[in-house]
């Protein structure tokens, strides 16, 4: 993980997220890269006639805000002993984030607060992982660092987007505790023995937990584990629905996105 990329804005979770990224381009020696990114779609508006219009003075504003940004920045990582460069783009963030994404190892965002109805997208950290080949990093709002030491649980259920955040997950399973929880049976094809041998040839000596649903959802039953063991990661495979769908069903994805306590790292 040399190349560390995190979502950079005036958001309260900002400073736990930079933190976090830092720490990780401190273990691996890597190089943090920042991106401001400005929604310009927020600034458009139609007529019911056809017509297109700018905001000129509130995307004037939002681009002088962007700079004040950047400068305060410079200024706050001057004296880091960590490598970093600015990068500043226009569209909307996810988008924005999953093309700076494609040469990066690891994207860092924060999830949503609770009952949020302003700033990034709610599913942001979900959005970017479905669309880059990088896994993200969703960190809760209340992150201050990254623990290295916490154990680790990967939601395990034998499908790909399982085996691919598992593998993306590697260097950060390095000398911790590591359990796969299963919730019932594999829902696909690969047994969770092969995901146990795969680890062990890196080094990584995990356990397998496998638990019985009950009368909780089975992210319900996820998230009681990871409380239970302390995890400070939860691996997870990210998967993909329609809006529609994800919230009329809601899904393992969906409600860790918008519950969890526990930092995620998420891959499809």
């Amino acid at each position: 993980m040399r190349s560390i990329l995190v979502h950079a804005d005036n958001d309260a979770a900002f400073e736990g997220r930079l933190q976090a990224t830092l720490d990780l381009a401190r273990r691996f020696e890597g190089h943090a890269t920042l991106l401001i990114a400005t929604p310009l779609q927020q600034f458009v508006s139609f007529d019911p006639f056809g017509g297109t219009y700018f905001a000129t003075e509130a995307l004037a504003a939002a681009q002088a805000d962007d700079l004040a940004l950047e400068s305060r920045l410079e200024d706050r990582l001057k004296d880091e002993d960590v490598p970093w460069d600015i990068a500043l783009a226009d569209g909307e963030i996810a988008g924005a984030l999953s093309a700076a994404a494609v040469f990066a190892d690891l994207a860092v965002v924060s999830l949503p607060p609770a009952g949020a109805k302003a700033g990034p997208p709610p599913l942001l950290a979900g959005d970017v992982a479905l669309s880059t080949a990088a896994p993200v990093l969703a960190l809760p709002r209340a992150t201050r660092t990254f623990d290295f030491d916490a154990p680790v649980m990967v939601a395990w259920n034998g499908s790909a987007e399982a085996a691919h955040a598992l593998r993306a997950a590697i260097p950060l399973m390095k000398e911790r505790a590591v359990t796969l929880v299963t919730v019932g049976k594999d829902e696909d094809g690969f047994p969770a023995t092969d995901a146990l041998s795969y680890l062990s040839r890196h080094d990584v000596h995990a356990e397998l937990e496998i638990v019985e649903r009950g009368v909780e959802t089975v992210e319900e039953r996820l998230e009681k584990e990871a409380l239970a063991m302390g995890a400070g990661l939860i691996v997870m495979g990210a998967f993909g629905r329609s809006r529609l769908r994800e919230t009329i069903f809601g899904g393992v994805t969906q409600y860790l996105l918008t519950n969890s306590s526990v930092p995620l790292l998420l891959a499809h």
